[in-house]
């Protein structure tokens, strides 16, 4: 595996290198499944996914993410920190019949409120709405010895904004041995699906340190000490209104809108982050380690 400060110089080449790019229609037969649910079936003809977080989609473009993850209705999924479930009210059913999705929650050892009481709750839930009922809830924290599934088995994992909190509690060895984790669980030419808020590459890294935003050659480099191979960017999740300076980071912008009433009309003028969506690929002739 690379050394992160080769992987850094590396990444910076990749994003002038790499052209975003979107998987071509012959990449993924995602809607034409021979059965079983379509993805935009599991998007905008789900009962399971609430109103609220229907009202999202505008923000989170879940089926160009999962397009360009390339995630289809027969494989083996790995969702990384669910929290509350909103991609899980979309992958649980769009997976059920087919295919099989873990989510690798916060760990049973979490001793923030937070974490206990979201897991909890999605443990509840898991045991009570019948398109939850085939999820193997499983659990992950950076570095600690769990199994978030079998090693070599999962076709995807998939991560959505969890990156700053890692760098935030741990700094890059979190986001290096969360990555290493992935890496083992995935199948040889398994994909690594990661959005998180992006942070201006001019910025100084000081700034990742609490605002919620990261760079994108960060995660980047850390990917490839890891072992993966970096396969493209994609801007569907991009803002290009949103400065990624504010004065309480993302959490100022909505939907946590941080200032309360505080220039509450322009914030959500700007909308949710601008966030990146990378795609990377275990190589294919690599162990299932």
């Amino acid at each position: 595996m690379k050394t992160l400060m080769t992987s850094l110089l590396v990444a910076t080449s990749s994003l002038l290198l790499v052209a975003c790019s979107e998987p071509s229609s012959t990449s993924t037969s995602t809607e034409t499944a021979a059965s079983g649910m379509t993805l935009e079936q599991a998007v905008n003809d789900n009962p399971t996914r609430s109103a609220n977080n229907l009202t999202r989609d505008a923000f989170r473009n879940p089926i160009e993410t999962l397009r360009f993850f390339e995630v289809e209705n027969d494989m083996t999924v790995v969702e990384i920190w669910p929290g509350g479930g909103w991609y899980t009210e979309i992958l649980a059913p769009y997976l059920k019949d087919q295919g099989t999705l873990y989510a690798a929650h916060f760990p049973q050892s979490a001793t923030r409120d937070y974490y206990i009481n979201s897991r909890q709750q999605f443990v509840e839930r898991v045991a009570t709405d019948e398109a939850f009922s085939a999820i193997v809830v499983t659990e992950f924290a950076p570095g600690e010895a769990t199994e978030i599934a079998p090693a070599g088995t999962a076709d995807r994992v998939l991560t959505f904004r969890n990156l700053h909190n890692w760098y935030m509690n741990g700094g890059v060895e979190a986001i290096e041995a969360a990555f290493g984790q992935f890496y083992t669980a995935l199948k040889p030419g398994g994909i690594l699906g990661v959005v998180d808020h992006r942070l201006p590459e001019a910025r100084p890294d000081t700034h990742m340190d609490s605002s919620g935003y990261m760079k994108q050659s960060l995660a980047i480099a850390a990917a490839e000490a890891a072992g993966f191979e970096f396969v493209g960017a994609s801007e569907v999740n991009s803002n290009s209104e949103d400065s990624a300076d504010h004065p309480r980071g993302v959490w100022t912008l909505p939907p946590t809108l941080g200032l309360g009433e505080e220039n509450r009309a322009m914030y959500e003028e700007i909308g949710e982050s601008d966030r990146f969506t990378l795609k990377f690929r275990k190589p294919e002739n690599s162990s299932n380690e």
